[in-house]
Formats: C-alpha cells, sequence, structure tokens
C-alpha cells in the first residue's frame, strides 16, 4: 500500500497553533486519497511554530501531486489557524512542496496548487473596493481592521507590535504630558526642545542645534524626510516676482540672477497645491493657518543649496511680500518655518499616505482580485504589499477619520487633508511613480549640479538592483512578450488598478494593458520600489528590503535571482555606509539594509 510522507508546517507568529481539527486530501493525476485526519494520538499537533509530519495511505499510486485539500473543522471553539506549507513525500521519494501562507478561519476549506508558479488563472480571492473619499483611489470595503478577511488583517504579533509601538511614541514624545503643546499657539523656540527631549542621537542633536541656519533648511530639501519637491528653475514663475537687486547679496559668482538661472545654480519650491485649503477649525478656540509659499534656492561655490527668497502665498502683492535673509532675523526664521510647515503636510498628505500607502493598497487590491496565489507575480509582489490593507485600514479608522488624530494635531485637519488628497490625485500618473522620470522630470538628475542629493543617488541604485531582479523573474516566467499579451491574468491586474484603484481618472494615465515583457518590468518595478524603498525614504525600516521571510517561490533560478539581488542590495548598503563615515549629517534612508519590504512591514 502506497505511503505519502505529509508534513505541516504551522506560523510562528502568535496564536497561529489550533487545537481543531485538520483533514488533508491528496489529489493526483492518477487519483485522490481519502479524507484523512491528520492526529498523533497523545501528541499535540499544530502547535505555534511547529513542523509535524504524518502519513497518509493509499490504496494505489495517485500519479504526480497537483493539488491538496485542507480542511479545518471545529474542535471546541473556532480556533483560527495560520498554515506555512505542507510538503508532501511521494513513494518514489520525490518531494512536492505546496506554499499556503494564510489563515484558516471558522470551518475553512482550502485547496492548495503545488509551489512552482502557474500562469493560468486559479483559486482567486475577491476583495470589494469602495470609494472612501469622493476623487480617492479605491480602497477596502471595510470601516474597522476586524472586518477584513483574516488573511489580510495584521498577524496577531504584529498587531501587539503595532499598539507597542504607538505607545512607546507617545511616551518618547511626552504626549500626555504636553498634548496641550500640540493644541495651542507655541510661545517660544525652546518648546521644540521639549518634544524632542528623550530622542537622542547624534543626527537629531545635530539638527537641533543647526535647524535655524539657512544651510540646514536648503540641506532638508535635498535629503530630509520629503525630499521630493526640490526643482531646477529654468525660468522665475510670473507670481514669484524676485528681482536680481533683491537676491544680489546672496549670489556668489558675480553673475545676475537670470544667468545663475542659466547655469543652472537656481532651484525652486512650489506648494501651489496647499493654495485654498481649508486650515484646521474643529477647535474654535485655536486658530490655526496654512500657507501656499514658494521658496527660491540658491547653489553657492561650495554646493551648499541656501534659500534665497521665500513668498507664502501663490498671489504677489503688497499683503504678501517675498522674504529675503537680509530682513530682520525673526522675520526670515518665521518664513522659513512657514515653508516648513507647508512642507509637512505635503510630506504627511501626499508623498507619504497619498503616494506610497494609498497607492500600494490599489495595486494590492488588484492583486489579490485578479491574480492567482500561484502566479509568479503573486509571489512576487505579496512580501511587498503584506500588511498594507491592514495599516491604511487603521489609519482611516483612526488617524484621519473624523475626529482622529490629523483633526486634533494637524493644520490640515478637519477636512483639510480631504481636500489637499483630492487636489494631489490629479497630478498622480503611474510615470509618476518611476523614480528615474520623476528625477529627470524635476531637472534635478544631474550629479555634478546636486552632488549632495544622497536621496536620488541611492534611489538610482535600489531602483536598478529591484528593476534587475525584477526582469530575472520575468524573463523566468516570460518566454517572450506574447506571453505577456497572451496572460489574461496579468492583463486583468493591470487593468483593475486603473479602471477600479484609479476609477479610470483621465488624468491619471495608468496603463490598462501591457504588451511587452519590458513594460511588464517596468510596472513591477514602480509598485515593489513604492511600496518599500520609495516610502523607506520618507518614513522608516524595519525588516530589510530583500528578505523574504515566506518563499512563496521554490524554483531554483528565482532563489538563485533572490540572492544576486541581496548581494547588489549588500554592496549597495556598505558603499552607503562608507559614504557616511565621518559625515555630521549621515543618510541612510535608502541604505537597503534599512529598506522595509513593504509600508507596514
Amino acid at each position: 500500500m502506497p505511503t505519502y510522507t505529509v508534513t505541516v508546517s504551522t506560523g510562528s507568529q502568535w496564536f497561529a497553533g489550533t487545537d481543531d481539527y485538520i483533514y488533508i486530501t491528496l489529489v493526483g493525476t492518477e487519483g485522490c486519497s481519502e479524507r484523512t485526519l491528520l492526529d498523533k494520538a497523545l501528541y499535540n499537533d499544530f502547535e505555534r511554530g511547529a513542523v509535524d509530519s504524518y502519513d497518509v495511505r493509499v490504496g494505489e499510486d495517485l500519479g504526480e501531486i497537483v493539488f491538496v485539500k485542507i480542511e479545518k473543522n471545529k474542535y471546541w471553539v473556532q480556533d483560527d489557524w495560520y498554515c506555512r506549507y505542507i510538503t508532501v513525500k511521494t513513494p518514489s521519494g520525490d518531494y512536492v512542496e505546496f506554499p499556503c501562507f494564510r489563515w484558516l478561519v471558522d470551518d475553512k476549506e482550502v485547496v492548495l496548487r503545488d509551489g512552482r508558479a502557474h500562469l493560468p488563472q486559479d483559486d482567486k480571492t475577491i476583495h470589494s473596493t469602495h470609494e472612501w473619499q469622493p476623487g480617492f483611489p479605491m480602497s477596502i470595503d471595510a470601516n474597522r481592521h476586524k472586518d477584513l478577511p483574516r488573511d489580510i488583517q495584521f498577524d496577531t504579533e504584529k498587531g501587539v507590535d503595532f499598539v507597542l509601538n504607538y505607545s512607546k511614541a507617545i511616551e518618547n514624545l511626552f504626549v500626555n504630558q504636553f498634548m496641550h503643546m500640540f493644541q495651542s499657539s507655541w510661545s517660544d523656540f525652546a518648546d521644540f526642545e521639549k518634544i524632542f527631549v528623550r530622542i537622542k542621537n547624534t543626527i537629531s542633536e545635530y539638527v537641533m542645534q543647526h535647524w535655524k541656519e539657512d544651510f540646514m533648511f536648503g540641506y532638508q530639501f535635498l535629503n530630509g524626510c520629503n525630499p521630493v519637491m526640490i526643482q531646477k528653475c529654468t525660468k522665475l514663475p510670473d507670481k514669484f516676482p524676485v528681482t536680481h537687486e533683491m537676491v544680489s547679496v546672496s549670489l556668489e559668482r558675480e553673475l545676475t540672477l537670470e544667468q545663475e538661472i542659466e547655469a543652472g545654480n537656481v532651484y525652486i519650491v512650489d506648494y501651489e497645491v496647499l493654495d485654498g485649503i481649508s486650515p484646521n477649525s474643529t477647535d474654535p478656540c485655536t486658530l490655526q493657518y496654512l500657507t501656499a509659499p514658494m521658496c527660491l534656492l540658491y547653489k553657492t561655490t561650495q554646493n551648499k543649496i541656501l534659500p534665497i527668497a521665500i513668498q507664502l502665498g501663490q498671489t504677489p502683492g503688497e499683503d504678501n511680500p517675498i522674504f529675503l535673509p537680509t530682513d530682520g532675523q525673526y522675520d526670515w526664521l518665521l518664513a522659513k518655518i512657514w515653508v516648513r510647515s507647508a512642507d509637512f503636510q505635503y510630506h504627511q498628505n501626499i508623498t507619504h499616505l497619498l503616494r506610497t500607502h494609498l497607492m500600494t493598497e490599489v495595486f494590492a487590491i488588484a492583486m489579490y482580485r485578479q491574480l492567482s496565489a500561484v502566479h509568479p507575480v503573486y509571489k512576487l509582489l505579496i512580501p511587498h504589499i503584506r500588511f498594507t490593507i491592514a495599516i491604511n485600514t487603521k489609519a482611516r479608522e483612526q488617524l484621519i477619520c473624523e475626529c482622529g488624530i490629523f483633526d486634533k494635531a494637524n493644520a490640515t485637519g478637519g477636512g483639510g487633508h480631504i481636500q489637499l488628497i483630492q487636489k494631489a490625485v490629479k497630478s498622480l500618473t503611474f510615470r509618476s511613480l518611476c523614480f528615474p522620470e520623476i528625477i529627470q522630470a524635476r531637472g534635478v538628475d544631474n550629479k555634478e549640479e546636486l552632488p549632495t542629493y544622497f536621496y536620488r543617488d541611492d534611489g538610482y541604485r535600489v531602483w536598478e538592483a529591484t528593476k534587475s531582479f525584477v526582469s530575472d523573474v520575468v524573463h523566468i516566467y516570460y518566454a517572450s512578450d506574447e506571453t505577456v499579451q497572451e496572460d489574461e491574468e496579468i492583463q486583468a491586474f493591470i487593468k483593475d488598478a486603473c479602471s477600479f484603484g484609479m476609477q479610470d481618472f483621465d488624468y491619471c494615465e495608468f496603463p490598462k494593458s501591457l504588451k511587452t515583457r519590458k513594460e511588464l518590468i517596468e510596472y513591477l518595478t514602480a509598485v515593489v520600489f513604492t511600496a518599500s524603498s520609495q516610502h523607506a525614504a520618507i518614513n522608516f525600516g524595519q525588516l530589510y528590503l530583500g528578505m523574504y521571510p515566506d518563499e512563496h517561490f521554490i524554483e531554483k533560478p528565482v532563489k538563485a535571482a533572490m540572492e544576486r539581488f541581496r548581494i547588489q542590495l549588500t554592496e549597495i548598503s556598505s558603499s552607503i555606509k562608507k559614504r557616511n563615515d565621518g559625515k555630521k549629517l549621515p543618510y541612510y534612508n535608502m541604505s537597503p539594509d534599512k529598506i522595509p519590504n513593504s509600508v507596514a512591514t
């Protein structure tokens, strides 16, 4: 009687184990086994982190095993179970692996394909979407995290980690003690120091010592938390009438302002999108304000980027003066503070929330809806959309909702943040998610002109490494451009992101189909980069890019591509570390060893 050895791996996250009954059925090309209870007498099966093996006896050889069916039935009370994978050893000694990496809830039945990636459609999971606010990208149709399908919720361990990190941040910032500081006017610059008294490192201390200085103000446009605004000024806009006489004292090369612009030494930052946004008015006792400033920046002979003119509104006039470094000390400082305030609003709402979190959710939903779990692109993307829908749902539930944290502590709270994102979506094209193109579009791609733009330099290298890895995977599974065109799932995935995720907005310019492997590589690189590296550059990192704890791919060529990817990333990390040695302001935000795989890893 042929015997198949079934090995079952249970997840290591909290509460992954189960006491429920687990049954298995093996399906082969020549037949299928009986429904078999996986149970060892006097043995506690399916414990957290356990790897258990069982013998399944059959009357005749089943041929090539192509499916396994797993059933979970209640023992006493419903007890969710996280299955990592199942391996079947055949009577001939061959091993077939069936990746699962999902939660089984209630009385659940799951059919698993073997781990080799396939292009045909199979085993779709449908996720409903809705428009959380008019004009927003579509999001998951769930008002609360607990309403999400179990597979896309936070693991219990991750959920606890989320709460602990939030509590730690509250403690570090003394928010319980100083919450009134966020909801009332500050009277002294020393209030900044009170907020950061518990956050001590060499970078933060250096910034606190120099934040009032022009060089630090300019440096932050290159390598701060929002390094996406600076662009080359090729012509002064009419709405920002800066003259040579105004700024001549700031220029170093004995050139006129017009000549400095022609020479490529002048840059501009424009927060026009903030114009007309309603400031927070949820607290009638505290007035809040927003500006839509413009700032002219000058590259010195020492390659420092310094502000030379600031206008706080979009319409020039007597009531909207141009502030200069030659003005009174506090007039100039306050003008810079207003620019920083605008930069904060842009960063939190557009750079961070819209262009990484919400966009990654669009791709995640399209992936879940259109790609089967055995599709190679599903396997490629799943580590990079991990927990994205969960953390975004948490944000809509607690952060950006009515009376949420934004409303309590943000100048764009009370609805301004909704208006801001609605305006920003209209300039969000697919090409704007492609790192090299957006750098070139802003005219800041020349390293000789901006030698200290580390966000650009490191971003280029990580983009190319990511693209190389994606290219390897695509070429393993797609033998030709025709293979891409004939892949119904991929075409449905691309169309879903445009037609449902971006609602076919006329201005979004997202592709609805792909015709070549080159187009597919570019598209997937943008998805992975947005969810991992771009988010890291403007946020933080925990699980490093290139590390895939759940091995959805089992094929040797893909594992070899992963290893090459890791080697490339290690080399980039080492190079960045070497460059940063001895710098008072080291830049690590794009270092692969600090880049998370996803926006919520």
